[in-house]
């Protein structure tokens, strides 16, 4: 063989040697199944190649072998772009099960049999044609490459399908990746929580205060940590969240009841002896009641003090009340029963407010009666301003005024009027006037916020 004719020869095995590496590429980049396919293929017709059918074969055998790379490479792509998908699918299934989820994975299952056609496809051509045979014909080369080409095409069409799936998983894979980021560091806030909590109970322990119903609120919280350690994998991440952020807020509740428990402590200890305090005064008041009913008994009509005969004997009957209250809150105390002694103080508030409601009653009764028998001018002047000031506001800006203001207005004139006339007489119900002129106030103290509030908070 001479220099002339060996270099075609050699330039032949180099590209049969470009080939074979080529070929060694795509196997390792291919799952095995596929290797243990391809692989007679791959290494067929090893020695030197006999020049079939001249330049004009080489040339075919070496368009079928391009065909061959392209078809491998898409193959490759088309896998890879699967495996990585496919995690991104597994990653929304674990935390969406909303019917979007689901759609997602029935999509992808359904690209995935696409994908395994294509791939089949791909494989039978591949399969079907020994690019490296000897006795290659032209012919054979030809349909191997388009062959080959239509795969690849295929290949590459799926591919865009697949891309686009995974362009449109954007917001439903970045609220599952959201909510497994957050999974970890809200198991173990809600974990801390629960040794924070236990830590300030050992405290108060310590501080000699049992804290029994803050004990067995913690206690209550252990089979939620139970299913916590167990993990999103048994109970799904959106149910592991919720589950973390339960336990975190009530964990917190306890240790925070916990901390405030020795002041509490010492609040009711204080309030104790503060409305102790306070019921002994009340009871001295009390007393007081009697003679301011004596004295309006003598100087009023009965109707205006009828309606405080009661005073004394409801005053006396919620100072017993209050007491026995006191004493059942006292013993919760000791006992350590902190909510029921808070809630028998605030009935004890309640009732000694009561008393002082009632007593106050009396004396601003006498007080209010003594001053309109006095001079009840003052009282028609105050009441006839304010029925004025609410008729020129009525009038402002306008030469007739509104029906729906003049009209309580011109009652209330006639009301204050009646009221005047009842003080004649050798004995007037004064108590019976100074309500009729706070009813009259009172109305015109309406009109004038309507007006007002249509006029948009003008004069």
């Amino acid at each position: 063989m001479t220099a002339t004719n060996a270099r075609p020869e050699a330039g032949a095995g180099a590209r049969s040697a470009v080939r074979s590496g080529r070929d060694l590429l795509a196997l390792i980049s291919l799952p095995l199944p596929l290797v243990l396919a391809v692989l007679p293929a791959a290494f067929a017709g090893g020695g030197t190649r006999r020049w079939f059918g001249g330049r004009g074969g080489e040339s075919q055998r070496a368009e079928a072998q391009t065909a061959k790379d392209a078809a491998a490479e898409a193959f490759y792509e088309l896998d890879t772009a699967q495996r990585d998908l496919r995690i991104s699918i597994e990653t929304i299934n674990a935390v969406d099960s909303s019917p979007r989820g689901r759609k997602a994975a029935e999509d992808f299952a359904a690209l995935g049999r696409r994908i395994d056609e294509v791939s089949h496809a791909y494989i039978t051509a591949v399969d079907s044609h020994d690019l490296d045979r000897d006795d290659l014909e032209p012919a054979v080369a030809s349909r191997a490459r388009t062959e080959l080409t239509r795969a690849k095409d295929d290949l590459v069409r799926v591919k865009g399908e697949l891309d686009r799936f995974a362009q449109g998983l954007g917001p439903l894979l970045g609220s599952a990746e959201t909510q497994l980021a957050r999974l970890a560091p809200a198991v173990e806030r809600a974990r801390q929580a629960l040794l924070a909590a236990s830590n300030a109970l050992d405290a108060v322990r310590a501080a000699g205060l049992r804290a029994d119903e803050l004990a067995a609120r913690l206690a209550a919280l252990a089979p939620e940590l139970t299913k916590l350690n167990q993990g999103a994998g048994q109970h799904g991440v959106p149910e592991t969240l919720q589950r973390a952020d339960v336990v975190l807020r009530d964990a917190e509740a306890v240790r925070t009841e916990a901390e405030r428990l020795p002041e509490r402590a010492a609040e009711i200890d204080r309030r104790l002896v503060s409305l102790r305090t306070r019921a002994q005064a009340l009871t001295t008041r009390a007393g007081s009641v009697e003679p301011v009913l004596s004295e309006l008994r003598r100087r009023f009509s009965a109707a205006c003090w009828q309606d405080l005969q009661p005073v004394p004997e409801q005053a006396a009957v919620n100072v017993r009340q209050a007491e026995d209250k006191l004493a059942e809150a006292a013993k919760a105390r000791e006992e350590q029963r902190w909510a029921d002694a808070t809630s028998r103080l605030s009935t004890v508030r309640a009732l000694l407010n009561a008393v002082d409601e009632a007593v106050s009653a009396a004396g601003d009764r006498l007080q209010r009666l003594n001053a309109v028998a006095k001079d009840p001018q003052q009282e028609i002047e105050r009441t006839r301003f304010a029925v004025r000031d609410a008729q020129r506001l009525a009038m402002a800006g306008r030469h007739t005024p509104d029906p729906r203001h003049a009209r309580p207005l011109d009652d209330s004139v006639a009301r204050l009027e009646r009221a005047i006339a009842g003080l004649e007489g050798r004995h007037p119900d004064y108590w019976h006037f100074l309500t009729e002129t706070e009813a009259v106030r009172r109305t015109a103290a309406r009109v004038v916020s309507g007006i007002r509030e249509e006029r948009g908070g003008g004069a």
